[in-house]
C-alpha cells in the first residue's frame, strides 16, 4: 500500500514516546537493588499490577494481529482471541498464588525453589530465553508495520527503533518503569478500542465507503472472450499473458502501455475479468499495478459486494447496534483478497485477486483453518494444535508469570488476575468489531493485515488514527519490556548467578541485567527484519506452542503430584523444546521462509503443541518414575 506521512500522527507519537522514556528516567532514579530492578520490589498495587498484565499480554499479537486476521478471515481470526482469553483460566486456578508463594525474580527460581538443580536452572533459563525470542519477533515486525504509514520509514527502521527505544526502557529502570507502561497502554488500548469500536457502529455499512479519509477504489470488471479455457480477446484491451496458479486463472491485460492483472472466473458458463491488484519485482524495479509507487496506483481495499438488511439489498445501513452489525454482514456478501505468486516475464509477481465471500461464511470456521466441509485430518490436527497451545500457553509464558512477584501477596496475585480476565475479556470483544469494520471499510493493506485496526482509526479521522498508532506502538513498547526483563533475568539472574555461581552483589546483578536486556534486544531486531509480512498473531501462536510444551508441564507437575522429581522436569523442558522447534522448523511455513515449496514440507504441521505437550507430559512422568531413588520426591503444599 502506498503511504502519506501523516504530520498529526507524527506529533502525537513524538510525544508518547517522550512521555515514556521520561516516565522510564525518573524511575531510574529509584532503582538501586535487584529486587526493584527485577520485580518492581513487590511493592506494585494490585489493581494497577491488574492493567499491567493486561497491558502486557494485548500484544502486538493481539491489537495488530487478531485484528487483521479477523478482516482477512473473519472468525478463524477471532478463535485466537478466544484460545488467549481461556488461557487465563489456568493461569487463575491453578498458576496464580502458587507461582507468587514459590517465587523471587524468575520463572526458574519457582520451579527450582524446592530441588535447587542446576539441571533445573539450565533448562528453565533456556526455555525462558527461547520463549521470549519466539514472543519478540511477532512485536518487531509489528513495530515495523506501523512505523512505516507514521514516519514514512521502511520496515527495517521502524524495527530499529522500536528496539532502541525498549532497550533504553528496561536498561534504565527495569520492571519499574515498565510495569507503569504497560498500565497506561493498557488503559489507553481499552478505551480507543471502545471509541473505535463505536465509530464503527455509528457508521454501519455502504457499498462504496467514500469520505475525505479514505479512497474507494472501484474494481474493473470485464467481460472476455474464451476459447478452451484461455482469454483470446476484451474489448478495448491487449491481451498480453496468461498463468495458471493452483487451479486460478490469472490474465495480464495492457492499456494505454500499462500491465495490469485480472483474474478469471466462470459461473453458469459466463466468464468475467475481476482486476487484481499485482506487484511485479525484477531488474531492481518494482511496479504497482504496472506503475511505479510514485504514481500512487496501489489501493487499500476490503469492502461489501452486497448488503442484505431485513431480505432486501440496500447501498447503505445507517448506524446499526452491536447485534444488528453481526447479522447484517453475516446475510451480506464481502470481497476479501487472496494471494498468488508466479513467475512472469523474469519478474517474481504477486497477485492480490478479489474473493468474492458470503457473510455466513466469513462469520463462521473454516476460512483458514479446514476443519469442517473440504478438510483434511492435518488441517484438522492442526487446528487442534493450535487451540490447545493458546489455552495452555498463557500459563506458562515468562514475561506474564513474572508479573506476580511485582505485588505484595498470594491474594493480591490472585485479585490481580481477576482484573485482568475481566480487562482482556473487554478487549478480546471489541477485537471482533474492529477486525470486521476493517474486512468492509476499504482500508485493508493487502501486503499487511496487520495494519487494519490503525488504518480503519484513520478511515474516521486523523487525530483518531493518531492516538490510536502511538498507543499501538506503546502496546509493541510495553511487551517488548516484558519479554526483555524477563530475558535479561534469565541471563543475570539465572544462567550467570545461580547457574555458573557467580556471584555478584545487588549493583552487579543490575548491571548484569541490563548488560543482558542490550544483547537481547539487538537479537530480537534482527529476527523482527528477517520476519517481515507475517501475520503476528501467528507468530505468537509458536511462542505459546513452545511455553504450553517446555513449561507447563513441568509446573503442572511439579505443584500437584508429590513423586515429580528435578531430573523429571529438566528432562521435560528439553523434551518440550527441542520437539516443538523441530516441527517449528520443518513446518509449511517455514518451508515458504526458506524459499521452498510449502507442498515439500517434511509434514504439514504449523503447530506443534498436538505432539509436543503430551510427549512432555509423558517425559516428566517417565522420568520422575525412574528417578524416584536418585532424587527422592517433594511435594509442594
Amino acid at each position: 500500500m502506498i503511504y502519506d506521512i501523516s504530520v498529526p500522527a507524527l506529533l502525537i507519537f513524538i510525544v508518547f514516546v517522550g512521555f515514556v522514556l521520561g516516565l522510564s528516567f525518573y524511575f531510574a532514579r529509584k532503582t538501586r537493588s535487584a529486587s526493584s530492578y527485577y520485580a518492581a520490589g513487590g511493592q506494585i498495587h494490585w489493581a494497577i499490577n491488574g492493567i499491567a498484565f493486561a497491558g502486557d499480554y494485548l500484544s502486538a499479537a493481539s491489537f495488530l494481529g487478531i485484528c487483521g486476521m479477523i478482516a482477512t478471515v473473519g472468525f478463524d481470526g477471532f478463535l485466537y482471541s478466544i484460545g488467549f482469553l481461556a488461557g487465563w483460566i489456568v493461569a487463575l486456578f491453578l498458576i496464580a498464588e502458587p507461582l507468587k508463594r514459590l517465587g523471587k525474580y524468575t520463572f526458574t527460581d519457582a520451579l527450582n525453589a524446592t530441588f535447587k538443580s542446576r539441571a533445573i536452572t539450565l533448562t528453565a533459563a533456556v526455555s525462558t530465553l527461547i520463549v521470549s525470542i519466539f514472543y519478540l519477533i511477532p512485536q518487531m515486525v509489528g513495530a515495523g508495520d506501523l512505523v512505516t504509514p507514521l514516519l514514512g520509514l521502511p520496515h527495517w527502521a521502524g524495527v530499529v527503533l522500536v528496539g532502541l527505544v525498549v532497550i533504553v526502557i528496561v536498561a534504565s529502570a527495569g520492571m519499574t518503569s515498565t510495569t507503569y507502561v504497560q498500565f497506561i497502554k493498557g488503559s489507553l488500548l481499552i478505551i480507543l478500542s471502545t471509541v473505535l469500536t463505536v465509530y464503527i457502529l455509528k457508521h454501519g455499512f455502504t457499498l462504496h465507503p467514500d469520505n475525505e479519509n479514505r479512497t474507494y477504489h472501484q474494481f474493473l470488471t470485464l467481460s472476455p472472450e474464451v476459447t478452451g479455457g484461455k482469454v483470446t480477446n476484451v474489448e478495448n484491451w491487449k491481451v498480453v499473458s496468461q498463468q495458471e496458479v493452483k487451479g486460478k486463472n490469472f490474465v495480464k491485460l495492457e492499456k494505454d502501455g500499462v500491465p495490469r492483472w485480472f483474474s478469471l472466473s466462470e459461473k453458469d458458463s459466463v466468464y468475467t475479468l475481476k482486476e487484481a491488484l499485482s506487484i511485479a519485482e525484477g531488474n531492481g524495479v518494482i511496479l504497482y499495478n504496472g506503475e511505479p509507487k510514485s504514481n500512487q496506483k496501489f489501493f487499500p481495499v476490503g469492502h461489501l459486494d452486497k448488503i442484505v438488511i431485513d431480505g432486501q439489498e440496500m447501498e447503505s445501513s445507517g448506524p446499526v447496534g452491536p447485534a444488528r452489525f453481526l447479522s447484517v454482514l453475516g446475510k451480506s456478501e464481502l470481497v476479501r483478497f487472496s494471494e498468488a505468486k508466479f513467475t512472469d516475464e523474469g519478474k517474481k509477481v504477486t497477485v492480490y485477486y478479489q474473493n468474492v465471500t458470503a457473510g455466513s461464511d466469513f462469520m463462521l470456521p473454516g476460512l483458514k483453518y479446514k476443519i469442517g466441509k473440504g478438510a483434511s485430518a492435518w488441517s484438522r490436527l492442526d487446528f487442534i494444535s493450535l487451540m490447545l497451545a493458546l489455552f495452555l500457553g498463557t500459563a506458562a509464558l515468562p514475561h506474564i508469570l513474572i508479573r506476580y512477584y511485582t505485588v505484595k501477596s498470594q491474594r493480591d496475585a490472585r485479585k490481580s488476575t481477576i482484573l485482568a480476565i475481566a480487562a482482556i475479556g473487554t478487549f478480546y470483544i471489541l477485537t471482533m468489531f474492529m477486525g470486521l469494520g476493517a474486512a468492509v471499510n476499504g482500508v485493508l493493506d493487502v501486503e499487511s493485515s496487520n495494519m487494519a485496526a490503525p488504518l480503519l482509526a484513520k478511515a474516521f479521522g486523523v487525530f483518531l488514527f493518531s492516538v490510536i498508532s502511538a498507543v499501538a506502538f506503546a502496546t509493541i513498547l510495553g511487551t517488548v519490556a516484558g519479554l526483555i526483563i524477563a530475558s535479561s533475568g534469565a541471563i543475570a539472574h539465572d544462567l550467570i548467578d545461580n547457574y555458573l555461581g557467580w556471584k555478584q552483589d545487588d549493583k552487579k546483578k543490575v548491571r548484569a541485567g541490563k548488560i543482558s536486556a542490550f544483547v537481547v534486544g539487538i537479537f530480537a531486531i534482527c529476527l523482527g527484519i528477517a520476519f517481515k509480512g507475517m501475520n503476528v498473531s501467528f507468530l505468537v501462536g509458536w511462542a505459546f506452542s513452545i511455553a504450553a510444551s517446555a513449561n507447563l508441564p513441568a509446573i503442572l507437575f511439579l505443584l500437584f503430584w508429590k513423586k515429580t522429581t528435578s531430573q523429571g522436569i529438566a528432562t521435560s523442558i528439553v523434551t518440550g523444546i527441542v520437539v516443538s522447534l523441530a516441527i517449528i522448523l520443518t513446518s509449511p511455513t517455514m518451508w515458504d521462509r526458506y524459499g521452498l515449496d510449502p507442498a515439500n514440507a517434511l509434514h504439514k504441521l504449523d503447530n506443534p503443541a498436538i505432539i509436543s505437550f503430551p510427549l512432555a507430559v509423558l517425559m516428566v512422568w517417565i522420568v520422575s518414575l525412574m528417578t524416584q531413588k536418585t532424587k527422592p520426591a517433594a511435594a509442594i503444599n
